[in-house]
Parts: structure tokens; sequence; C-alpha cells
């Protein structure tokens, strides 16, 4: 008997730190979705067709933590109704309100907690909304301090989009987003940079941030090497343009391209959406 109860106590003091351990390193799963904006005409592919897709896209997947890019209002009106427990914060790059694509950061609040949050234009003129250098549009950063709420732990996520031509705007867009990031994180909370940077890993203008922060891509225990722009085309191509950067975490399990098809729909958009696991 004694030593049955010996064994017990055994397993329940394993079991015990086992769970421990567990809760000391949850995973916080966070993604980057280009949702391709709602005002394209892209026949079949247009969004009030394709728009259950990401829905159910999300319902599957269950980001903790997600950025989008290219959304209008309409769109994330439409994320906030239909994706159960998400909400989301972001301005209209246009005015600093409503107007133009949203580069929004969405959260489960039942697992995250929203504790301030910004919007800063990639130009000369930061706080304000601008165009800046040689970029064909107003682009946008919001980023986001938030707190696990499971393990306590707060984090920064920042989601962009980079310029789609101007190359000073993208070399210049992206050292101010990684200057930015050091100025409001002076605690060193881990961080999490999601985006549509529009240029391919081998791009110099990511030799700063590559630097700074790594790559899930390139760090995670389980990878893959899909592209992430498809042009409405499964042809796999070398069109890898939508990242997560990532510092502070002490490790990711996994990152993974999201090329499943849902809603019987061929495509949720003309990017894939891309995941990490991370953990704390």
């Amino acid at each position: 008997m004694k030593k049955l109860l010996s064994v017990l106590s055994v397993i329940v003091i394993f079991s015990i730190t086992m769970y421990a351990g567990n809760d000391d390193n949850t995973e916080l799963k966070v993604m980057s979705y280009n949702v391709r904006m709602g005002v394209a005409k892209d026949g079949t592919n247009s969004w009030q067709h394709r728009c259950p897709a990401t829905i159910a896209m999300l319902d599957a997947q269950k980001p903790d933590v997600f950025g989008v890019q290219e959304a209008f209002d309409f769109q994330i009106a439409f994320i906030e109704e239909f994706a159960e427990d998400y909400k989301s914060v972001g301005v209209g790059r246009d005015d600093g309100k409503s107007k133009g694509e949203y580069m929004s950061i969405f959260w489960n609040k039942k697992r995250v907690k929203l504790l301030k949050w910004g919007t800063f234009w990639l130009s000369e003129t930061p706080d304000v909304p601008s165009k800046g250098w040689d970029a064909h549009c107003r682009r946008t950063a919001t980023w986001a301090l938030m707190k696990d709420k499971k393990t306590g732990k707060k984090f920064y996520f920042v989601n962009t989009h980079l310029d789609h031509k101007g190359t000073q705007a993208q070399a210049n867009g992206l050292k101010l987003i990684v200057d930015r990031i050091d100025s409001i994180n002076p605690e060193g909370y881990p961080m999490v940079l999601t985006g549509d940077f529009n240029i391919k890993p081998n791009n110099p203008a990511l030799v700063d941030l590559d630097s700074r922060m790594q790559s899930t891509r390139k760090i995670a225990e389980k990878t893959d090497n899909h592209n992430t722009f498809n042009g409405w085309s499964t042809a796999k191509t070398d069109a890898v343009i939508d990242y997560i950067y990532v510092s502070g975490f002490s490790a990711c399990p996994e990152y993974k391209t999201v090329t499943e098809k849902y809603a019987d729909k061929p495509f949720v958009s003309d990017h894939y959406p891309v995941y990490a696991r991370l953990i704390f």
C-alpha cells in the first residue's frame, strides 16, 4: 500500500510540474493576412464572393492575434461581426480615420487584452497622414501593447504594409518601423512584426531588420518554403513577400503558409495567410 501511495505521489508531482511548465510556456499563435482590398474587381475572386472563406479560415486556424493588410472599413466590420471573439484596432491610411486601407490588428478577446495602441505613417512626418519618400501610396504601421491572459505576460504587436513601388519608401519605411519599435518598447517586451513587405527575403532593405529581429520562417522548428503571394493561381513561385518577425520569445515551434481551401472557394485572398506559433 505504501509503495502504491509513493508511486501515486510521484505521478501527481510529475503532473503538477508538467502543468506548471506548460502554463509558463503557453503558445501564442500569430498571423499575417493580406485580405486583398474589397473594392478590387476580381471577378469570382472579388470580396463579396470569397468573404465567407475568410471567416472559415479564421475559425479553422484560430490565431490569437493577427494583422491584416489592404482591408477597407467594410471588410474590418465584416470580420468583427462574423469572426467570433475578435476585436480590432486600426485607422484608414488616407485620413487617419476611416478613409482608405487599414493595417488593423485583431485579437481574440478571450485570450488577449489590449493595453494601448497607435498608428504612424511611413514617411518623413510619421505622426500625420502623409506619403513618404518615393512611395506610390500612403503607408502606415499599427502597433499594440497587449497582455496574454493565460501567462500575464505583455508583448507588442506591430502590423504594416510597405509600398509596392518605391524602393526608398520600402527601405526607409522599414527602418522607421525598426526605430519606432525600439522607442516604444524600452521594457524589452517580446515583439511581433507582421506585414506584407512587398520585398523578397534577399532584399537589402531587410538587413537592418534581420540584425534586430528574427524571421519565423527561418527559425521555426517546423517551416515551409511556399510562396505567400499567389495572384489567384496555384502555381508555386518565389513570391515570398509576407512576413512574421519576432524578438524576445523563447521558441517558434512552427511557421506555416496557409494554402488550404475554405468555404468551397479556391482562395481566401491573392495572398496566402502565414502564421507562427510562439513560446514566451
